[in-house]
């Protein structure tokens, strides 16, 4: 039997990556910026529509951080985060040296939810303080409430910056997942649906926040003719060599999206007779997700005691990696002291959820193994 490591998400080629990195040395265009980065952008752009524009960068930490930067988050700010989510949301905040003040999440999709974040802000407002922005993530693909937290956003006038990391290719009423917010952010690194091995990227329906954006990511440098600053800069900007990896993967990135949801289904579909497994679902048709991850919750008390971790432990011994769903950020030590608005929904995720082994490279035979140690876990 073949008991190799199922990997819980890994980088999946398609074939063609080699072609524009073999361009890039051939033509000397090793440096950040060059014309991949600028061809990568450009077929971004257009997969994503709606007049986007895009800026390729290093990660998508970068894009979230730059974001603020455009944003006027300084100082002694306060922003809104999701608390469910993986701490690359909350740091940036942290570089500006800002305050992150965490709101739970709600049942339906798991992410931020309208209800607290609403409460958070009229409570920082009381205080005195408003918040400077609002960053919602999109977990593991699936989109989050998008009419209620823009309806709030504009409400209060204070903008969104979208954590679209997970999420390229999943779409809210048709339109895609990095065009919900006043400036949005993707990740590319080697775990997500399309990877450059490492990098990210700033997206905006504004095209003067993407100008900014690629500005900042260069060091800041000015029009002069001698190396001039008259603002911070960042060393940000995508490699022209790893963006020929990303105009590769562009090529089969909708082949990507349906195997990913393929997963989803044979999961689904294996596990519909166990009382004890749900999933994060689409609530309803507006929503579509690319499942990046599938991601389950178990009630233990249809388990018969068994728990989050000892299917996880089932599945180590099985050599098949699947990963705890993120630990919130209100519980992480470092944040320990942030404010935190919400009634545990995110604890209980924690608790419960795990990931499982979602990668489109995944074969048939792979699947089955993963579905034969959590049957027989919950025989």
């Amino acid at each position: 039997m073949n008991n190799n490591r199922i990997w819980l998400s890994l980088a999946h080629m398609g074939g063609r990556e080699q072609e524009f990195i073999q361009e890039a040395f051939d033509t000397n265009w090793v440096v950040p910026m060059g014309p991949n980065v600028d061809a990568f952008e450009k077929d971004l752009a257009t997969f994503l529509g709606e007049g986007s524009h895009v800026a390729a960068l290093s990660a998508g930490t970068a894009a979230l951080h730059l974001g603020l930067v455009i944003l006027d988050v300084k100082a002694g700010d306060e922003v809104l985060c999701q608390s469910f989510t993986f701490s690359a949301s909350a740091n940036p905040i942290a570089y500006q040296g800002a305050t992150p003040i965490f709101v739970d999440s709600e049942k339906d999709t798991w992410n931020m939810s309208p209800e607290h974040l609403e409460r958070a802000i009229k409570d920082r407002l009381s205080t005195g303080k408003k918040p400077k922005a609002i960053i919602p993530v999109h977990l593991y693909g699936m989109p989050a409430k998008m009419d209620e937290i823009i309806a709030i956003s504009n409400k209060y006038e204070i903008p969104i910056l979208e954590d679209a990391a997970e999420a390229l290719g999943s779409k809210y009423k048709n339109t895609h997942c990095g065009l919900l917010g006043d400036i949005s952010a993707l990740s590319f690194n080697g775990n997500k649906i399309i990877t450059t091995s490492g990098g990210g990227a700033l997206v905006a329906k504004d095209e003067d926040f993407v100008k900014k954006a690629r500005f900042l990511a260069t060091q800041a440098r000015d029009a002069a003719p001698h190396y001039q600053h008259t603002h911070i800069g960042y060393n940000y900007r995508m490699s022209n060599v790893v963006a020929g990896i990303g105009r590769g993967q562009m090529l089969v990135l909708p082949e990507r999206i349906e195997q990913r949801r393929a997963n989803n289904c044979y999961y689904r579909e294996a596990f519909s007779n166990i009382d004890a497994i749900s999933f994060q679902s689409e609530p309803t048709p507006d929503f579509y997700s690319n499942y990046w991850l599938t991601s389950i919750l178990i009630d233990t008390e249809k388990s018969n005691g068994v728990t989050r971790e000892d299917l996880r432990l089932a599945l180590d011994a099985a050599n098949i990696e699947s990963r705890p769903l993120w630990k919130p950020m209100h519980l992480q030590p470092i944040f320990k002291d942030c404010p935190y608005y919400g009634e545990g929904v995110s604890d209980d995720l924690f608790d419960r959820g795990l990931c499982l082994p979602s990668g489109s490279i995944l074969e048939r035979h792979e699947l089955e193994r993963v579905v034969g140690v959590v049957k027989a876990l919950f025989k």
